[in-house]
């Protein structure tokens, strides 16, 4: 038995697709399982046990990205399965483009507003013909020990600028508990002047106690460090999925996503920050009306009320 499955891009997704993917992984117990995607959904997946091959995914750097998957596809050989979790025309072209008895892509079987891992879930379920169990998400690799309690903050949002909290209000939150935590401050490589901005700000207060990490991380160490914190404050992002998987106690800033379905899933140690306006939610990259108001009416006293 031989499978190939494509996986979602964005990392939190990649994360969300976690339960489907260690179901199938362990239905097909023994199989050869090839998984394609993203270069971060690659480092995620490639530590699972009983992945035979990560490949991944580096159609857009090609000069003809539709002839770099035709290629890829037929180096891949003959398959039992394959299956996408995704529905872009690149999926669409891939899967005409792979050799299987069996090909499936993403569909959303439902209208009604669930979490993604369930959605994924479902797709894995009702496409392979198997009832699928909803677990918890799964990341393979041991939470970073720290010295003594650790706050993280998390100022990014891959998506888009209307995700993204304020950074001088996440330094006030920072400022407020440095006594009673250590401060980390997380970010991608896009994201490494927000973080500046926000470890300057603490430091401008005789503050010490923080570390930036923001673009110093790769993905293995990103979820150790989040693992291993006692407290995770962040935006709709990637992170947020890496503290549900290790079930930090997180606090989840919401602005124009849809916090029911993409909250931590399983995460009991959650709580979600939103403020419910008549334009909530847009899921627009950047505020359409121009003002921001989902995120810049929340400030830093809320998160810390709800903390104590």
């Amino acid at each position: 038995m031989k499978l190939f499955i494509e996986t979602p891009v964005w990392l939190g997704d990649a994360i969300m697709a976690s339960v489907a993917i260690k179901n199938i992984i362990e239905h097909f117990k023994g199989a050869q399982i090839i998984l394609f995607g993203s270069f971060a959904a690659m480092e995620v997946y490639k530590e699972y046990e009983g992945v035979s091959r990560v490949i991944v995914d580096e159609s857009k750097k090609s000069s003809n990205r539709w002839a770099w998957l035709y290629t890829m596809s037929k180096e891949v050989g003959k398959c039992d399965i394959a299956l996408s979790f995704r529905r872009q025309w690149s999926t669409k072209f891939l899967l005409l483009c792979l050799s299987a008895t069996q090909k499936m892509h993403y569909k959303r079987l439902s209208k009604e507003s669930i979490h993604q891992v369930k959605r994924y879930n479902d797709f894995a379920s009702h496409a392979l013909h198997v009832n699928f169990p909803l677990g918890d998400l799964y990341l393979p690799f041991k939470a970073h020990s720290y010295e003594r309690p650790t706050l993280g903050l998390n100022p990014g949002a891959t998506y888009g600028s209307a995700k993204r909290w304020y950074p001088e209000e996440f330094a006030k939150v920072a400022i407020a508990l440095h006594e009673r935590y250590n401060i980390v401050i997380f970010g991608g490589p896009s994201e490494v002047d927000i973080a500046r901005e926000i470890e300057e700000l603490i430091r401008a207060q005789g503050i010490e106690n923080v570390e930036n990490i923001a673009g110093k991380t790769s993905i293995q160490s990103l979820c150790e460090h989040i693992g291993g914190l006692e407290l995770f404050i962040t935006n709709d992002s990637g992170p947020l999925h890496i503290a549900a998987a290790y079930k930090v106690k997180t606090i989840a800033i919401f602005g124009p996503t849809i916090s029911t379905e993409t909250h931590g899933w399983n995460n009991p140690y959650e709580k979600i920050i939103k403020l419910n306006l008549p334009c909530q939610p847009c899921m627009k990259r950047t505020c359409p009306l121009g003002h921001h108001a989902c995120m810049k009416g929340i400030d830093a006293t809320m998160i810390l009320k709800e903390i104590q």
